[in-house]
């Protein structure tokens, strides 16, 4: 299968709702937290701007950059500040953030995380092994999924775990997932152990529709899964918190060798962002995005060096905002 089917055939597309017309319609700029991050961030976010403006997406940003001091009021380099514009604003994207090594400050990722209370990072526990699964934060993913499902067509909710071993955190989480699944008849419901899950996706991922599993099954299946539609450079994320709030997010690194040499890929970024206006209902405009930086991908002309191709950033991006 091309990489183009394959990408579709993960990204799906979402109908355009009466409410997302009238977003899409809206005069007024949405405000949107914009952080570049470092490395090769700024030139990928540079490019997912180019992009929204070509595509007159109604979004407003508002920058915030990594510091260089640490602020007492976070323990990290990102700044009460920044913090704050996200829970004003609701939604944001971040681009990839490098925490140094040995500096005696907490991760960038994990102060967006906690700080944001993003349920990546929910760790008040009632059962507890080698890890923390909770009622609450298990309820609450579970929840999350089955309504994706629901609201984008999806027929399949599968649940990853290792409750043959892990009988109690991991059993939790399977009974969470299987309270909320009544709610949802329409929607079949598995239990997949993660060994088997590994296999199958490689064998046949197809088999699959919307997984849901703890954070630890989720690090190392998504870098699979990665694997199968060319690498994190393609990959979009998107953290779902408390009070409505989401960051989208290039799940990949810095990248500190190529920065600067106009050279990387914005395409996570770009999937990411898109991910972002489907949560802000602008399904036209994210349909609109998405399928130009498929169609450039497709047609092979332009495409990074990751991609096997040898266009710059600045190229690439030209290209899929020629397509809109």
């Amino acid at each position: 299968m091309a990489l183009t089917q394959v990408l579709r055939r993960v990204l799906g597309s979402t109908p355009i709702s009466s409410a997302a017309r009238a977003f899409s319609s809206a005069p007024s700029p949405i405000p949107a937290t914009l952080f570049p991050g470092d490395g090769i961030g700024p030139e990928i976010a540079e490019a997912v701007k180019q992009v929204f403006q070509a595509a007159e997406v109604p979004i407003e940003w508002e920058e915030h950059y990594v510091g260089d001091q640490i602020d007492p009021r976070t323990q990290s380099f990102l700044t009460w500040e920044s913090l704050e514009s996200v829970r004003r604003n609701k939604v944001g994207l971040k681009g990839p953030m490098a925490t140094p090594i040995g500096k005696g400050h907490r991760s960038l990722n994990l102060t967006l995380r906690k700080e944001l209370n993003l349920y990546a990072n929910v760790v008040r526990g009632v059962v507890e092994s080698i890890k923390i699964i909770t009622r609450q934060a298990s309820l609450r993913v579970a929840e999350y999924a089955f309504h994706y499902a629901k609201t984008h067509g999806r027929e399949r909710v599968s649940a990853i775990h290792k409750a043959n071993i892990m009988q109690k955190t991991d059993g939790l989480f399977l009974k969470c997932c299987r309270e909320v699944a009544e709610k949802y008849p329409e929607i079949t419901y598995e239990e997949v152990v993660i060994d088997n899950c590994c296999m199958m996706l490689v064998k046949n991922p197809a088999l699959f529709d919307v997984l849901v599993m703890p954070n630890l099954y989720g690090d190392i299946i998504s870098d699979l899964c990665a694997g199968l539609i060319g690498g994190l450079g393609l990959t979009p994320s998107c953290n779902i918190g408390e009070g409505g709030i989401a960051l989208a997010e290039a799940v990949h690194g810095s990248a500190p060798d190529i920065a600067g040499k106009n050279m990387a890929n914005p395409t996570a970024l770009l999937l990411s962002a898109v991910t972002m206006l489907r949560h802000l209902e602008l399904n036209h405009k994210a349909e609109r995005i998405q399928n130009a930086i498929l169609t450039t991908i497709a047609e092979g002309k332009y495409r990074t060096a990751d991609l096997g191709g040898s266009s710059s950033t600045t190229d690439f991006t030209k290209a899929i905002c020629g397509h809109l």
